[in-house]
């Protein structure tokens, strides 16, 4: 979706977040007559410790430089969600962060534990929603992960490190697109796969266009391969295991595939 199409969602968003609070709600001594209702926009800068016309120009949809941290205090004088921060971010042309808790369910240390045993190897635990809830050390120097990646099909699309360490990208993203879908499939009427798309689809471009295409399917790539800027070619054989008391989650061990030497590069990179 093209950027000026993304900035008018962000105007949007904005003004109905801001819409929705009163000054009351925030502590906030209401002066005045008010022609529309919840927070004005000086309001709203002064909670979120911006300048006033800064934040005008982003909510006019200006092309202005934004950073995580002033998109975090924002969200927090909006008080937004977990799922409406993450948008936030996406309209604003930012990766968001991963999240670390869903349908109320936190990451066990034994979980966390297992993941960290699997250095140097990479290993990942995910939802059904390809949502990062922990990744190990491994993958964030064999993927080229790090803390601002959330979703395995966001970054697959919008981590330039990735992206450039991913051997054969761009014949194999239809494929990926395809396998979400199929997973999208198995349940028909969710809204989080529809937030998941609509995100990524306003700042991905490519994305939007192959979600068109309306391809069904399983990844065509039995073995992942990376080029890693130190290693080299670096080949792994995936295993999926779902634990048992989270039937929607996914824990991937990404294990060297023998005869490729890529357990020896591999161990010089722990």
């Amino acid at each position: 979706m093209p950027g000026e199409t993304r900035r008018e969602q962000l105007r949007d968003f904005l003004r109905t977040r801001r819409a929705r609070l009163t000054p009351a709600e925030v502590g906030m001594v209401a002066a005045g007559k008010r022609r529309t209702p919840g927070l004005r926009r000086e309001e709203l800068a002064v909670l979120a410790g911006v300048g006033v016309s800064w934040y005008t120009w982003l909510e006019q949809g200006r092309e202005i430089n934004v950073s995580a941290e002033v998109l975090d205090a924002i969200g927090t004088a909006l008080r937004l969600t977990e799922p409406e921060r993450a948008h936030l971010y996406l309209l604003a042309g930012l990766n968001p962060p991963p999240a670390t808790t869903v349908g109320g369910d936190t990451v066990t240390v034994e979980l966390r534990q297992l993941l960290d045993a699997w250095n140097p190897r990479p290993a990942i635990l995910r939802d059904r929603y390809w949502n990062l809830l922990a990744i190990n050390a491994a993958t964030r120097t064999v993927f080229g992960y790090d803390d601002t990646d959330r979703n395995c099909l966001i970054s697959f699309f919008t981590n330039a490190r990735y992206r450039r360490m991913h051997v054969h990208w761009d014949s194999i993203a239809p494929a990926v697109v395809a396998a979400f879908r199929a997973d999208a499939a198995r349940s028909p009427g969710d809204p989080e796969f529809g937030r998941v798309v609509e995100d990524l689809g306003a700042v991905s471009p490519e994305f939007a266009e192959m979600w068109a295409r309306h391809e069904v399917g399983v990844p065509a790539q039995a073995v992942k391969a990376v080029h890693h800027p130190e290693a080299g070619e670096l080949f792994f054989d995936l295993t999926t295991l779902v634990p048992a008391d989270h039937p929607d989650w996914y824990l991937e061990l990404y294990n060297p595939r023998p005869g490729t030497g890529t357990g020896e590069r591999l161990g010089g990179q722990a």
